[in-house]
């Protein structure tokens, strides 16, 4: 089905352009949505005399989102949610997750406007576009946590402690791991030599 985009689509075209989209993809999305309208001649003739209004509108429509990408470039924000000891999450953050901490920022957006592949499954801090417009698109930061302390020590590229670190030798400073300890205590290197010289036994011919 040709159609004509009254505004710009991503992989598609810019305003004005006419385009063969699939009939489905047409009914269901582009026409419902008012993004464009199927190409006909008498449509052909009514958007060249409305394109320059159009245009108009597109820009302040643009400006406007380019306004608000300009506040909301840098935003996070932290979404709690229970997870398991491997940092899976016992359910997933979706769009309309990330869409409400971001209007409860102080920003109206709607979770259409969320750009995500798939729900986020995993503690830690996640980049999330948001597009304010076909023209617009801003990054902002998904802080995913078991809690408020949690966030804090994510946002500050700080180690997060988990159950049993001691119990490995963790060294929360340098923000890692270490399954055994790095030297033996010289103590027990000298038992060892002691017992090597009992069974020695040109040591304990003497």
């Amino acid at each position: 089905m040709d159609v004509i985009l009254l505004e710009r689509i991503e992989k598609l075209g810019q305003m004005g352009d006419v385009v063969s989209v699939k009939p489905g993809f047409a009914r269901n999305y582009l026409l419902p949505q008012k993004k464009a309208m199927r190409a006909t001649d008498q449509n052909k003739q009514s958007f060249e005399i409305q394109r320059a209004q159009l245009e108009a509108s597109n820009l302040e429509r643009r400006s406007e989102a380019e306004d608000i990408a300009k506040r909301l470039d840098g935003l996070s924000v932290v979404i709690v949610r229970q997870a398991s000891d491997s940092d899976q999450l016992y359910g997933s953050v979706t769009v309309r997750n990330i869409s409400q901490a971001i209007t409860d920022a102080g920003f109206t957006i709607d979770s259409k406007q969320v750009q995500m592949p798939r729900p986020i499954k995993a503690v830690g801090i996640h980049e999330v576009s948001v597009r304010l417009h076909p023209e617009v698109t801003v990054a902002v930061k998904a802080n995913v946590a078991r809690s408020e302390d949690e966030a804090e020590m994510q946002a500050a590229g700080r180690r997060v402690p988990r159950v049993g670190d001691d119990d490995f030798g963790g060294n929360e400073e340098e923000g890692a791991l270490s399954p055994f300890p790095s030297s033996v205590p010289d103590e027990l290197a000298a038992e060892a030599e002691d017992a090597g010289d009992a069974t020695d036994p040109e040591k304990t011919a003497d």
